[in-house]
């Protein structure tokens, strides 16, 4: 077998009995804030002494990487590359070209003078790409690392692991013609001591798949990422430092031969204190079942030391009776000391449901008498509910222990005996769920029982399920606009079937004139609707009270009653030209003065597995603030006088959940984008064409007009305004990203081990994602594919749209028609390429997506359809081929007249 040889100016062999090689870490924009900071301001000089220092401090190779959203990845590898080229004292060492863009590494490995290594490609895929991948590597004389990906993902188990090798080992020699010691595998290394007990033989898993491949792979080479094991101790650098250590012992032992580590945060095996070194092991080892919660507690001692007083503060409250140490917990979202305390309380209160109705529910009726005097917030209560839920989980086995002959319903926070039952639900067709999630948690905090039936579910199961449940209150959410639909059809049902049940309304496209005009009248007893997540508290328990209910009810209806007086009285006043009239005054361009911005590329771009790091710059994160109802723009709202401490640390959860996201691939965002030649014709349609020459037609895009009369001058728009007409050459875009995917499975994790509060902040943080993909990519499409604009612009800019063009999206105000989403996704080939389905009522799912137009030309702009009159209803309807009726469910906010 011949010796693996890379070579800067200087060859480096590694042979068996070699010392492990050391791979610099410091010149990558993702692993160093520094040189991250250096390359986007431009100062390449800088850059290469970071290099440089890398090698004067033991590196045997450089890993450089560019990977960042507003860095152009080609352009900076290639400047530096050919800097370093030139600095003799650093070129003598090979170099890692490393970037989740293939187009990055392969710009790199051409500015190599000698044999570098790219990192990485993997099966993600499949065995077509990579095998591309490979032989271009090959044919431009380097090695390759190749991570254990495949089309399933990341192999985060041993099994798993070694399977991924083989066959990538098999492929490269067989079909690549690759030598054997030109392949370095990457087997994964993955954080471990994260509270997930799935995540504890992380470790060990990684150095039983090096010992395999050793044995089995002849000629391979191992690497990996070595700071990813100690994630979890950001910020403990003693204990990071430690588990650095122990692993490299470890994996070098079991073969492993190289790997990305900062040298800083390698010490001696030896030096390591024997009690760290005991609790370390434990952890890389899995030797105990509950090492991860004895390394936290271990892991404490080495952090900053704090002051005997606030040592003192922390630790009063363990000296308190059984009881106040619930209450704390709970309040504070403490869980490190639950099972314990939970345990002490199951002893002395001889029953365990007696530890749920009185510590348990005290302490939450503490955090719930603190919410909704606002001096907790919602992120708080969250994890106030996770404590709750692992406490009734430590005594559910003691619980049917009893055989209780009453069966005890499933709730989200508590079995108190004779609590008032809310079940929930997402209606038929929609999959949005995250308000509804935060909604039952902040009522299970206040002490009723809550089912949640999940998403989609049909009008017949929420009635079946509530009489069979006897429930007390019956709460309906969705998101887009069909689900309004099923939400009349609800209260139709329940009418129908006699159901004496009040009703909750809620979710982001309902509204209390919509719940007062459209679904109300439709069911006898009361329909309220709830704003938000802390309005549900006093609603439910005004509906749940003996001495409230009846007053509560009349409010109610005299409120909705007067809606619908003053609803009607403004439709009666409102005024719609006709839409022959309303077309003849259309928003108009002199096409000859400013012409359709021609694209560089037309067609369909595929982009699965978009690298996630990426899109983080890119977050608007106002909504996400807004989503746990926390008000303020960002960043001030960090500093805000009354909410600023809680977002915060809401905040911080964020980011550390987001590292681990990017770095243990959780999820996967796919994207799509196109472009094609495009005309306005029958002035509102918009059609697509196949070819240059216009002469076969791909599809149409049927776009609404502004009909709500308006002052003599002003323009009626439509969409289908911003596009040229025929002879004159246009082009309309399309795309479709999503986020989403593998989020319910980590989610059912999450609710598995009652932690709410991670489920919810992933959901949210995936809604985040594609929305911040549809940016970039609206980005890219701008920049690169349209090619009409190419000034850099900031986030702040961004979130204000002061690029030019727009990208409205199906089912929002300038597009409120769903049904071109189907034409969309079928003009995209979408669900091929980003796997996105659409349910019956035209949601996306995954959840996380974002689809929609492109419109290039500089006077395009965004506007509200508004409602609209009975003739263009028909019209459309006509032009799209379907009923009227049909077409008026589709619409039912739009319309400017009742059906």
């Amino acid at each position: 077998m011949s010796i693996p040889n890379y070579s800067g100016l200087e060859p480096l062999r590694i042979f068996k009995g070699a010392n492990f090689v050391n791979i610099g870490e410091r010149t990558n924009v993702t692993g160093s804030a520094a040189f991250r900071k250096l390359i986007k301001n431009g100062n390449y000089d800088e850059a290469v002494n970071v290099a440089r220092q890398q090698v004067e401090n033991g590196a045997q190779v450089i890993d450089v990487n560019m990977d960042e959203g507003l860095i152009d990845g080609v352009q900076a590898m290639t400047k530096l590359l050919n800097l370093i080229a030139a600095e003799p004292d650093i070129a003598r060492v090979p170099v890692m070209v490393d970037s989740s863009k293939f187009s990055v590494i392969e710009a790199g490995l051409k500015c190599l003078q000698g044999k570098g290594i790219a990192n990485s490609i993997s099966l993600k895929e499949g065995e077509e790409e990579f095998l591309r991948q490979a032989k271009i590597i090959r044919r431009l004389g380097a090695a390759t690392v190749v991570m254990c990906f495949d089309e399933k993902g990341q192999a985060d188990n041993y099994e798993r692991r070694v399977a991924i090798a083989q066959r990538v080992y098999d492929l490269l020699i067989t079909k690549a013609g690759f030598p054997p010691h030109d392949i370095i595998i990457d087997p994964n290394i993955l954080t471990v001591a994260t509270g997930m007990s799935e995540h504890d033989r992380y470790a060990i898993d990684y150095i039983e798949a090096v010992r395999w491949i050793k044995q089995n792979l002849p000629g391979a080479l191992v690497s990996g990422g070595v700071s990813n094991v100690s994630f979890s101790f950001r910020g403990n650098e003693p204990v990071r430092e430690a588990i650095h250590t122990a692993f490299l012992y470890h994996a070098i032992q079991a073969g492993m031969d190289m790997g990305i580590v900062n040298a800083g945060q390698i010490g001696v095996y030896d030096d390591i204190p024997k009690d760290l070194l005991e609790h370390v092991e434990d952890v890389l080892l899995a030797r105990r079942s509950d090492a991860t919660e004895r390394m936290v507690t271990f892991a404490e001692q080495f952090k900053g030391a704090p002051s005997a007083e606030v040592v003192a503060a922390q630790a009063a409250w363990r000296e308190g009776t059984v009881e106040d140490r619930l209450k704390h917990a709970l309040v504070h979202g403490v869980t490190e000391y639950i099972e314990a305390d939970t345990e002490e309380a199951r002893v002395k209160y001889d029953e365990p449901v007696l530890v749920i109705e009185g510590p348990l529910m005290a302490g939450m009726n503490v955090v719930g008498d603190l919410f909704g005097s606002g001096k907790m917030f919602l992120p708080q209560v969250v994890k106030s509910a996770r404590v709750m839920k692992r406490a009734v989980a430590y005594l559910e086995p003691f619980l049917e222990e009893k055989k209780r002959s009453a069966p005890q319903v499933e709730t989200m926070g508590t079995r108190q005996e004779g609590a008032k039952k809310v079940l929930l639900a997402t209606v038929k067709g929609d999959v949005h769920d995250i308000g509804k999630n935060i909604v039952g948690v902040i009522l299970a905090c206040n002490g009723w029982q809550v089912i949640d039936l999940g998403v989609m579910v049909q009008s017949a199961v929420i009635l079946k399920a509530a009489r069979e449940l006897k429930a007390d209150i019956i709460g309906l959410s969705g998101l887009i606009t069909p689900s309004l639909d099923e939400m009349v059809h609800v209260a139709k049902e329940m009418e129908r079937e006699g159901f004496e049940t009040p009703l909750l309304i809620g979710g982001a496209t309902t509204s209390r004139v919509h719940t007062a005009v459209r679904i109300a009248p439709h069911y006898s007893k009361p329909v309220v609707h709830v704003i938000d997540a802390s309005r549900s508290v006093p609603v439910v328990s005004n509906l749940l009270s003996d001495n409230e209910r009846t007053r509560f009810e009349a409010e109610v209806k005299a409120e909705y009653a007067k809606v619908r007086t003053q609803y009607e009285g403004s439709q009666r006043e409102k005024e719609y030209l006709p839409i022959a009239e309303a077309r003849a005054k259309k928003f108009k361009i002199d096409w000859t003065e400013e012409p359709p911005v021609q694209p560089k590329s037309t067609g369909v771009f595929s982009y699965r597995n978009y690298p996630l790091k990426q899109l983080i710059p890119y977050i608007d994160w106002r909504p996400f603030f807004m989503a746990w109802e926390l008000a303020g723009k960002y960043p001030a709202i960090l500093t805000d006088a009354v909410v600023g401490t809680e977002a915060t640390r809401l905040h911080n959860d964020a980011l550390k959940m987001l590292d681990r996201i990017v770095k243990e691939q959780w999820i996967q965002a796919h994207g799509v984008a196109a472009i094609w030649p495009a005309n306005a014709v029958n002035d509102d349609d918009i059609a697509l064409y196949a070819n240059a020459d216009r002469t076969a037609v791909l599809g149409t895009c049927q776009t609404m007009r502004q009909q709500s009369k308006k002052a003599p001058g002003v323009p009626y728009i439509a969409l289908a305004d911003f596009i040229a007409p025929q002879g004159t050459p246009d082009f309309l875009g399309g795309f479709a990203v999503s986020a989403g995917h593998g989020v319910d499975e980590r989610v059912k994790r999450f609710e598995a081990a009652h932690d709410d509060y991670s489920a919810i902040l992933l959901k949210a943080l995936a809604d985040r994602l594609a929305e911040a993909f549809a940016e970039k990519l609206h980005e890219i499409v701008r920049e690169e594919l349209w090619g009409y604009e190419t000034a850099p612009f900031t986030n702040e800019q961004l979130i204000r749209e002061e690029y030019q063009g727009v990208r409205p999206a199906p089912g929002y105000p300038a597009c409120p028609d769903h049904t071109t989403k189907p034409e969309l996704f079928r003009l995209l080939d979408a669900t091929a390429h980003t796997s996105i389905t659409l349910t019956d009522s035209l949601a996306m799912y995954p959840t996380a997506a974002v689809s929609g137009w492109y419109f290039a030309h500089p006077r395009s702009k965004y506007f509200g359809v508004g409602r609209v009159g009975r003739d263009q209803v028909q019209d459309l309807a006509q032009r799209k081929g379907i009923d009227q009726q049909e077409m008026e469910r589709w619409l039912g906010s739009n319309l400017g007249y009742e059906p």
